[in-house]
């Protein structure tokens, strides 16, 4: 096996897992579980929004 031959399947992929990436973190069904942990860095040690 060529060192090319091995750059370009890693390319390859890599490029794959990126592109399965967006489509995991673009689907709609983990849409809320995003959102949920978008506002934890707003609220207080009892759950509640600081805003």
């Amino acid at each position: 096996m060529d060192i090319n031959v091995l750059r370009i399947v890693v390319t390859i992929a890599g490029l794959v897992l990126f592109l399965a990436l967006v489509v995991w973190v673009y689907s709609a069904r983990n849409r809320a579980g995003f959102q949920a942990a978008g506002y934890l860095p707003l609220l207080d040690d009892s759950g509640e929004n600081k805003s």
